[in-house]
């Protein structure tokens, strides 16, 4: 299932991790479509307009590629949030 990332910081964030070379300054509103299977991410970029007239359940390709590795924490599925926070971070266990 395809998900849509509309936050712009989060857009930014995967392709400075993914290191590949998108303008967002065509996009007015972008959108990253982008769905994890298989160790890969597989993604592309929509115009917010575009993507709410046809709808995210009509997007059936992508246009990039890339290794889950390469990727934000938040596009992954088994990452959890509450799971960080039971990280104990004192130095007095040393």
């Amino acid at each position: 299932m395809m998900i849509a990332e509309r936050d712009i910081k989060r857009i930014k964030e995967f392709f400075e991790l993914s290191d590949n070379d998108f303008s967002l300054r065509k996009y007015h509103k972008p959108v990253l479509v982008y769905e994890v299977a298989d160790d890969k991410v597989r993604y592309s970029l929509w115009e917010a307009d575009i993507l709410e007239r046809f709808g995210l359940k009509n997007v059936d390709g992508w246009d990039k590629t890339e290794n889950v590795a390469f990727c934000p924490d938040w596009m992954r599925d088994d990452v959890d949030e509450d799971d960080l926070d039971d990280i104990d971070l004192d130095d007095d266990d040393l």
